[in-house]
């Protein structure tokens, strides 16, 4: 696998890419302020690897043709650019977008689900931190015609296949045992599906949004989020992504502050 750089705009393939149990209790919620969501307050924790996915991947349906999503990306690059700028190390796998790589971001440019996968499975092993901010599709053709489609009267069936759960695989197939954190895209039951994603993939914290809200999500310059952690919830109030992702960090680096704490506690009671 290439290794990554650090320029924006050039292309370094990943593998086979082508590119040119619910709560008991209904956890308390909380209303977080986002005075402090600016750059320069993340908390001073020691430099930390951290990985993100971004981007929607696209699955390809003839030379011409794919399936995707309406994910930006924007919301993963400015987690990435918020993350280097408080001093850490950060690889960005991102699917196709149309946003400038930020300055200091390790950077790896993948197209489909498998391709992201792949990049993934190669990466995790040296990371401390992995944030799922991606749109990865969760169906794929079955076969990819050599050939445009051609137009006629008959129908046209296409006939889809499940894509390899990468959030879902983290812990389960591939062994990663630091920080997790998801996110989940949402029009319904924002706090229960999130909630339900957290505890079947592992994960450490949900970062959710409701995508069919006029203005906020898919994308747009600004959103609005839900942290579900298994003990609690924090309601983030409408702010751009670039202010949200200083909060975000902030939330990300204290969260593994504090597991690597009892991470160590554990390991010293345990000798």
């Amino acid at each position: 696998m290439p290794r990554p750089v650090r320029q924006p705009r050039r292309c370094v393939p990943a593998p086979g890419s082508n590119c040119q149990a619910p709560p008991l209790a209904k956890p308390p919620l909380a209303k977080a302020p986002l005075a402090t969501c600016q750059q320069g307050n993340e908390p001073n924790t020691p430099r930390v690897k951290v990985l993100i996915t971004a981007g929607p991947t696209r699955e390809a349906l003839d030379p011409v043709r794919y399936l995707t999503n309406r994910s930006s990306g924007k919301m993963g690059y400015a987690l990435a650019q918020a993350l280097v700028g408080a001093g850490h190390s950060v690889l960005l796998i991102s699917g196709p977008t149309e946003l400038d790589v930020p300055d200091g971001v390790d950077f790896l440019p993948v197209e489909t689900a498998a391709e992201m996968y792949a990049a993934v499975a190669q990466s995790l092993g040296r990371i401390d931190i992995a944030v799922f901010a991606a749109a990865v599709a969760d169906y794929t053709p079955v076969k990819v015609a050599s050939h445009k489609i051609k137009k006629s009267e008959a129908p046209f069936t296409l006939e889809l296949q499940r894509t390899r759960d990468i959030l879902g695989s983290a812990r389960a197939e591939l062994g990663f045992s630091g920080t997790l954190v998801g996110f989940a895209a949402e029009t319904e039951d924002l706090e229960a599906n999130a909630r339900d994603k957290l505890t079947r993939k592992h994960c450490d914290l949900i970062i959710a949004n409701d995508v069919s809200k006029p203005g906020i999500g898919f994308g747009s310059d600004r959103n609005e989020v839900l942290l579900v952690y298994p003990e609690y919830n924090e309601a983030l109030p409408p702010a751009s992504k670039h202010t949200l992702a200083h909060h975000l960090t902030s939330a990300i680096l204290t969260l593994h502050a504090r597991l690597e704490d009892a991470r160590l506690e554990d390991s010293r009671r345990k000798t």
